[in-house]
């Protein structure tokens, strides 16, 4: 992929980011490589062509199959809740979706195991991340509430669709000591964004405030 893709120019042009930059700071993001990366990162890329002028508005936007690419502030906060225990070695990221947030974990971690459900968004996702060659990242079309196909510990978790109550086969394959950040529902239409961290005691539980993802679903299609 061309540098000047990477680049954009008009509403995708380094100005924009520098914008988006300001308003994730004023939004409280205070990690350096966090904004660094939001923007730096070439979300105009990972949406279609006719929306690339909005790609740097914090709002989400559509992705197709009924799912959107999450607004930028979210995706900060998540990764910046990620890294608030250091940088972890191994993260499973459930719903890879158009891979932006995917491709952002993968600048904060050594290796990433994506799950998508829906098999063009899967197979998009991987054409799109080989095409900009992000390393270190391992997709797979499947259930996500089922955790990686692989018996492996995963140093954090990250949900990307909200579930009413976070999977048991997630929990089990968090290892000790290891994060989980999810958007779950709190009853209603309200969701909450939780951070567990896995203790010898059980679980810790923080509150990060409120947000709207798409609901959790099992199976594939």
């Amino acid at each position: 992929m061309s540098e000047a893709a990477l680049a954009g120019i008009g509403m995708t042009s380094r100005r924009t980011r520098l914008r988006l930059q300001a308003q994730l700071q004023a939004a409280g993001i205070d990690h350096p490589k966090v904004l660094g990366l939001l923007r730096d990162m070439p979300r105009h890329l990972f949406v279609d062509t006719a929306l690339a002028s909005r790609a740097y508005d914090d709002v989400a936007l559509p992705i197709g199959y009924g799912q959107t690419i999450s607004r930028p502030s979210v995706v900060a906060r998540m990764s910046q809740a990620l890294l608030a225990d250091g940088e972890p070695a191994r993260v499973l990221e459930i719903g890879t979706g158009c891979g932006y947030q995917t491709a952002i974990l993968s600048q904060l971690a050594g290796e990433v195991c994506s799950i998508e459900r829906i098999e063009p968004l899967y197979r998009q996702a991987r054409d799109r991340l080989v095409r900009m060659r992000f390393a270190g990242i391992r997709l797979h079309h499947g259930d996500g509430t089922l955790g990686w196909p692989q018996a492996l510990d995963f140093d954090a978790i990250l949900l990307t669709a909200a579930p009413v109550e976070v999977p048991p086969a997630l929990l089990a394959q968090l290892a000790p000591g290891g994060r989980l950040i999810a958007p779950v529902h709190e009853g209603g239409a309200a969701q909450r964004l939780r951070k567990l961290v896995r203790t010898p005691q059980g679980y810790e539980y923080h509150d990060l405030g409120e947000v709207n993802f798409v609901p959790l679903l099992e199976g594939t299609q």
